[in-house]
């Protein structure tokens, strides 16, 4: 006779089934395939031997994380040395998973066996659980499955909020959006206030400083000497300063009214504060892209490898592509159709927009493209699986371009690539190093912090009195006749 037990890991806890006693094995297949979706055979087959509940949600993630990975946690050692029988050699254990099993098997010396008939049985037991643990409800068990599963999924993922290329992709869309509607804004100011100062838009070309200088003019008519050195400042540059004061007194304008000119200068101010933000959120960007894809960023520029993530939806997509991708991404459109006409394919799509592609002349630019792909592919993967990403790779390939940039146009033969990374990889290696001094310095004072404010709370509570016992009520105080009471005239 087989001694059967079933170890089943539920969220709520372990739980040992016992089966009942055959012949064989192989004989309990058909039966447990008959009676799976009726509770009540079910429960003539297998019976709850045990059952342990963890005892807080970080508990039941140590234990969902040691059986992940095949180890046999402590709880559950306990667990089955307590309450599977005495005779270990007849006995045998099932269980869903081969690697735990291994570990049973070394450390408590217990037969163990996966699939088949076992395989079945963890499915019946895995659907009426609730119904065969008492005082578990089918809602507390979805429950702790639900809680568990984000815990284990936010362990397993290793989250962290200074690597999220999500930011970088909002920014770059915003940024382009941005770019659009100020320039939209901006033609718009032109056209209104170019009624009233038409030569004001030939002086200026720059939308940003044409918009300040709206504000500030105002009604041609009072613009004096007196505002010059103001005018100055703005359109940073004296010559562009007087030339704008000299139009406006021989100026071909219409005359403006007051209120016309309020909601003009009150248009401008939007569009400067949108100009102004449009810088803060550039900057923000760059500062972004330092630290998620810093390698990535010294080799192309910030705007342009945050292009590249956007489009490619995350830097862990990115770094998948092969470089042949990455070098057309952006012209997928002129692709297919190159492709559906048999014409030339494109040789540059987002990448266009780097200085390298600009330098080089026209009968290299499809070279040139093709290895600043190669480049950055390696830099986004260096980004993406590092642990402490640094900017030291991402410097060194750009160095490579320009040399091959410069072998293009002079002959002169680059360095080797392999020379180049074993330079990189000592410089990688001590800033690398010297980020961990510093970040081991900062958890030291946040230890010592966290320390010092325990102690404070500690000395706080030891330092608050005692509570006043309370005092006896009137009733239950016995009155006893004194002197008063007894002669009434010594109480007067």
């Amino acid at each position: 006779m087989v001694l059967l037990h079933v170890l089943f890991e539920h969220a709520a806890g372990y739980a040992l089934f016992a089966v009942k006693e055959v012949e064989e094995i192989g004989m309990l297949l058909p039966q447990v395939e008959e009676s799976l979706l009726n509770i009540a055979k079910f429960n003539g087959i297998v019976k709850l031997a045990a059952f342990l509940p963890f005892k807080s949600a970080q508990s039941a993630l140590e234990n969902v994380n040691a059986i992940s990975e095949g180890v046999l946690h402590e709880e559950l050692k306990l667990f089955l040395e307590t309450h599977m029988p005495a005779k270990r050699k007849k006995a045998l254990l099932g269980v869903g998973d081969p690697k735990i099993g291994a570990a049973v098997q070394e450390e408590l010396k217990i037969a163990c066996q996966t699939g088949g008939v076992v395989a079945e049985i963890l499915r019946g037991i895995r659907l009426h659980f609730h119904s065969l643990v008492k005082g578990l409800t089918a809602q507390s068990a979805s429950k702790a499955q639900l809680g568990l599963g984000h815990s284990y999924s936010r362990a397993k993922v290793k989250f962290n909020v200074n690597r999220v290329d999500n930011m970088i992709i909002q920014s770059i869309s915003l940024l382009d959006q941005l770019d659009k509607d100020i320039n939209t804004f901006s033609m718009r100011v032109r056209e209104w206030y170019g009624y009233h100062f038409p030569e004001l838009i030939k002086i200026v070309s720059d939308n940003f400083t044409y918009c300040r200088l709206a504000k500030f003019i105002g009604n041609r008519k009072e613009l004096s000497e007196e505002k010059l050195e103001e005018m100055e400042e703005i359109a940073m540059d004296g010559a562009k300063a007087q030339a704008i004061l000299e139009a406006s007194r021989s100026s071909m304008g219409m005359d403006i009214s007051p209120i016309d000119l309020i909601n003009i200068e009150s248009f401008s101010s939007r569009v400067i504060s949108l100009s102004e933000y449009r810088k803060g959120l550039q900057e923000y960007l760059r500062s972004k892209m330092n630290q998620v894809a810093p390698s990535l960023s010294a080799l192309i520029g910030e705007v342009v490898g945050a292009r590249l993530i956007s489009h490619a939806g995350s830097l862990t997509n990115l770094a998948k592509y092969p470089a042949s991708t990455v070098q057309i991404l952006g012209a997928e459109k002129a692709l297919f159709r190159a492709l559906k006409t048999r014409g030339n394919t494109p040789k540059y799509g987002l990448i266009f927009h780097s200085t390298f592609i600009g330098r080089a002349a026209a009968k290299n630019k499809g070279r040139i493209s093709r290895y600043l792909a190669n480049k950055c592919t390696i830099a986004s993967r260096i980004d993406c699986f590092s642990e402490f990403p640094t900017s030291v790779f991402g410097d060194k390939l750009r160095e490579q371009v320009e040399e091959r940039l410069s072998f293009y146009e002079t002959g002169d033969a680059p360095r080797k690539n392999l020379d180049v990374m074993k330079e990189a990889l000592v410089e990688a290696t001590e800033v690398v190093s010297e980020l961990k001094r510093k970040q081991e310095k900062r958890e030291k004072k946040k230890k010592k912090r966290e320390k010092r404010r325990l102690e404070a709370l500690a000395a706080a509570e030891e330092e608050e009195p005692e509570e006043p016992t309370p005092k006896k009520s009137k009733k239950n105080v016995e009155v006893r006749p004194g002197p008063s009471s007894l002669n009434p005239s010594l109480g007067e």
